[in-house]
């Protein structure tokens, strides 16, 4: 569990602290699995986010996550290629499937007690293409009608980009196997499977960045 972290005059320059990584921000890593690609149209399916922590040695790491399987809401288109592709049996009742609205509410309830025990002014999400993750979790809150989203609105960490820059690759289980972390192909397309990976990469490029000297910034001489 995340400790809250008590405030002290020093806070604001100490490396180590999450709120200080990355002004403010407190990241947390999503995947979606969905019927389509029209975030207004088509149905979210499936919801998994993680967030992270700091050790006392400024690296970051898993913390809390939470996983749901989604009802498609009322009227809501399914494209079967869509399916076909990420394998998932809407009508299969061992899915153990909830509304839109449970998985919302859950997904902000956990984000917001992390924000607040890091001591961070915002949320942001952290996914792979994160266009698109993030255009269906802002749909769904919109549907919904849930309030205190935690989220920024438009910003975002992209992996791709990121790992792009970095890694040389943009593609998720390239970009593991550049970091060396395990990737099996039978598992992706799983909503959970895919955060627990890119959690790992996104925490392997922010800690490999710091052990480089890029944070905080080591200018050489």
């Amino acid at each position: 569990m995340t400790e809250l972290q008590t405030s002290s005059p020093n806070d604001s320059n100490n490396p180590n602290l999450l709120k200080n990584r990355f002004r403010g921000y407190f990241p947390v890593i999503i995947d979606v699995e969905t019927a389509g690609f029209n975030a207004k149209t088509d149905a979210l399916l499936e919801l998994a986010a993680i967030t992270v922590k700091m050790d006392d040695n400024g690296l970051l790491q898993p913390d809390q996550k939470c996983h749901f399987h989604i009802e498609p809401f009322e009227g809501a288109n399914i494209n079967p290629e869509s399916l076909q592709f990420n394998g998932i049996d809407i009508h299969n009742p061992l899915r153990g499937a909830v509304s839109e609205t449970h998985a919302i509410t859950e997904l902000f309830r956990m984000v917001r007690k992390g924000q607040k025990d890091a001591d961070c002014q915002r949320s942001i999400i952290v996914a792979h293409n994160a266009v698109f993750d993030q255009s269906f979790i802002m749909a769904a809150a919109e549907r919904t009608g849930v309030k205190r989203n935690p989220f920024h609105p438009f910003g975002m960490f992209d992996t791709a980009t990121l790992s792009g820059f970095m890694l040389g690759q943009t593609v998720l289980v390239k970009a593991c196997q550049v970091a060396k972390i395990p990737f099996d192909g039978k598992q992706a397309h799983s909503a959970l499977y895919d955060t627990e990976r890119t959690t790992e990469l996104f925490c392997y490029m922010v800690n490999h960045l710091k052990s480089l000297g890029g944070f905080p910034h080591q200018r050489s001489e």
